[in-house]
């Protein structure tokens, strides 16, 4: 491959760009990688545009004739975001050609947080014309290197991207056969519309971040522990009557019940916050100021709810804090444990282990600090405005949009003056009650069709979210979403299935979609999660990638030979999504799990005590058989113990003894993996678990 690299110069003068927004492609690296699997390295863009694309083509006798274009989570604006740390997690480049695929990423338009100076306020830019056309330039490459265009074509993503991947299929013109969406959202209109998509879901995260506020501490612990396995199931014991009431307000717009640990160990939410709470702030003023200026809004009428939490303050910088050092000693402690992973993601894909994302300050005391405006007043980079995503102590972690997203606090120096203030935030807190949406999720703040508190319209999502769905298009979809995602809730799994019956009747819905729901998982991998001090993240928790990449086979099966890929029975009502408790009922790809110990979900023994614990586990129909085993029996989620498995067996009951010697409560967990060929050594073996409580006394 090498030597073709050297040799062969590509050609892209004679490329005719399909949409005229863009100039002619060019080409400014072309190289032999070795890593992070060896194949051509191919970086461009197109002139007088941000747009960006990187292609990667592994050697022409490992190529399977197909493209996969991965898009980036998030807002996007990075084209070599799936070749680095957290595109790895995902399958990266391996996986890609493993499935017979050449890879191609873009940035979908925009470089970073920022727009393109010159498209300004374009969703439909940034929500598929950059991918669709970088797409279709990388056919017009591989022609070049391998003699021939892809048979098919992919374009796939989850978060961000889940949300543009199907706008990517609705508007693509040919270029991709097939989509693959995991956990998207948004709202639904017209083929065609290039307006931007609106907020309803991060209005809705300002339910969430309010129960954390008034729960936290012990109150949220509580909570956490009705909702385990062998708990009470009443989250509400102990709560005042507002507290009771946002619990149950954010439960009915859609939190995933089982899920109360992530209330308090927010990511990709507060990170939204962040990127668009300058946005809200122009675009939505009249809503912040009638917060708490007029009667009606509850910073005006029960402002007991939010005084002590208040601050609006001035202090000194005392220190600037690099990503570097975070992942120093001193950094170390389970305190900060919540700061890392975003701070690490981005240098991993940026190679900006520099970029200061933090500062520490002088004499700051009390009051609720997520989410507080952190304003730099004085030195070189006076009136930058970020928003605190974390903090430790005194110590704040922050982001913000466009050039405070890509710089941070770079410029300030210790000694400058910040003026915190989260005023906005805590008017957040409260925003879903007076933005309601026509979804019938908002029906309970509404009484004879009449909203209870006084309305202001949904505001839009940043333009870099890319315009609604619309549910039209052509080829295959396979969606899936997870029943444990606190960042785009269940209820945003059954959107786009409406919007595609009600585009193209429920004869054509079933032809080109499918709806997956995979059980037990979060919005990112286990391991980068924070774990409970009493309950390890793994043991509640699954690895969701090998569900998606056996949706990217099903979905090439469907595509291509018309094989149709398995879906998942479910109910929904309460904005809960509820699975069957049978494998044969549920269908789909994952396996149902039951544990009891002594014969229930609680056990209570003494210490030095045998408990018998029993897994009961089900391989839906056409899903394989099972292959793996393990049981975690300690506090530390190690999955310490396996148990053999027989070859061919689609359900499972196996039994094991154990005893604690120290008084407490533990979680023995069962994870059971299944293979569609039965191969245990097999790259895809798709996991579920389930626990059981054990009380020492």
């Amino acid at each position: 491959m090498t030597d073709q690299v050297l040799d062969q110069k590509l050609d892209t003068q004679s490329y005719e760009v399909r949409d005229s927004y863009f100039g002619q492609p060019y080409i400014d690296r072309d190289e032999y990688r070795e890593k992070p699997y060896p194949h051509r390295n191919v970086h461009g863009g197109f002139e007088n545009t941000d747009t960006r694309f990187t292609f990667y083509f592994p050697a022409k006798e490992e190529w399977g004739g197909r493209m996969y274009h991965p898009l980036e989570g998030a807002h996007a604006g990075h084209e070599e975001a799936f070749a680095g740390a957290m595109g790895e997690l995902l399958g990266g480049l391996e996986m890609m050609v493993g499935l017979g695929g050449y890879m191609v990423e873009s940035n979908s338009g925009h470089i970073g947080d920022d727009i393109d100076p010159r498209a300004g306020v374009d969703p439909g830019l940034y929500g598929y014309r950059a991918s669709v056309e970088s797409a279709r330039f990388s056919k017009y490459v591989a022609r070049q290197i391998y003699g021939r265009e892809p048979d098919y074509s992919y374009v796939w993503g989850g978060s961000g991207g889940g949300r543009r991947s199907p706008l990517c299929l609705e508007y693509c013109g040919g270029v991709y056969d097939g989509a693959l969406p995991f956990m998207g959202g948004g709202n639904v209109e017209p083929h065609g519309t290039n307006s931007r998509v609106r907020s309803e879901q991060p209005v809705h995260f300002g339910a969430m971040f309010n129960v954390q506020r008034l729960l936290r501490g012990e109150k949220l612990e509580r909570v956490i522990d009705a909702m385990q396995p062998g708990g009470s199931g009443n989250p509400f014991d102990g709560l005042s009557v507002h507290e009771r009431e946002e619990l149950a307000n954010l439960y009915r717009l859609g939190y995933p019940r089982g899920d109360e640990f992530m209330i308090a160990k927010p990511m990709g939410q507060i990170w939204l916050w962040t990127s668009i709470a300058g946005m809200l702030l122009e675009e939505d003023a009249e809503y912040f100021h009638n917060f708490w200026s007029e009667p009606g809004y509850i910073g005006h009428d029960e402002r007991q709810w939010i005084e002590h939490d208040l601050i609006d303050a001035q202090a000194r910088i005392t220190r600037i804090i690099t990503v570097q050092d975070m992942i120093g000693e001193e950094f170390s402690g389970p305190e900060f444990a919540d700061a890392k992973p975003m701070a690490v993601m981005r240098a991993s894909s940026t190679g900006e282990w520099d970029l200061p994302i933090g500062i520490e300050v002088d004499g700051l005391s009390g009051g609720y600090r997520q989410g507080a405006g952190v304003r730099i007043e004085t030195g070189d980079i006076a009136g930058r405005q970020l928003y605190c995503m974390q903090n430790v102590g005194n110590m704040f972690f922050c982001d913000g949009r466009a050039e405070a997203n890509l710089e941070r606090f770079r410029g300030a120096k210790a000694g400058d003056l910040v003026h915190i203030d989260n005023h906005a935030f805590l008017a957040f807190c409260y925003m879903y009650r007076y933005h309601l949406s026509n979804d019938a999720l908002n029906d309970f703040l509404r009484v004879d069709g009449q909203p209870v508190f006084p309305q202001h319209g949904v505001p839009l999502a940043s333009p870099l979210m890319g315009v609604p769905y619309s549910g039209q298009y052509e080829g295959k979809l396979l969606w899936i979403h997870h029943t444990h995602d606190a960042s785009l809730w269940p209820p945003q799994g059954v959107i786009y299935k409406q919007a595609v019956e009600q585009a193209q009747g429920p004869e054509k819905a079933r032809d080109k979609f499918r709806l997956q729901w995979t059980e037990n998982a979060e919005h990112v991998p286990p391991m980068l999660l924070p774990s409970h001090a009493r309950r390890a993240t793994t043991t509640w928790l699954i690895d969701y990638m090998p569900s998606i990449e056996q949706g990217l086979v099903d979905l090439a099966a469907w595509v291509e030979k018309g094989v149709e890929p398995p879906e998942t029975s479910y109910s929904f009502a309460d904005g809960k999504v509820s699975l069957p408790k049978t494998a044969l009922e549920r269908g789909g790809t994952q396996p149902v799990v039951r544990v009891q110990a002594n014969g229930a979900p609680l056990a209570e023994v003494s210490a030095g005590e045998d408990v018998t614990v029993v897994v009961d586990a089900e391989a839906p129909p056409q899903a394989g058989t099972f292959t793996q085993l393990h049981w975690a029996t300690n506090p530390s989620g190690t999955f310490d113990r396996e148990s053999k498995v027989e070859p061919g067996k689609t359900a499972l009951s196996e039994t094991i003894s154990c005893r604690f010697d120290q008084p407490g409560t533990y979680f023995v967990t069962a994870r059971v993996r299944l293979n569609r060929e039965g191969n245990p050594n097999a790259r895809r073996q798709i996991e579920n678990l389930a626990s059981a409580r054990i009380i020492v006394r």
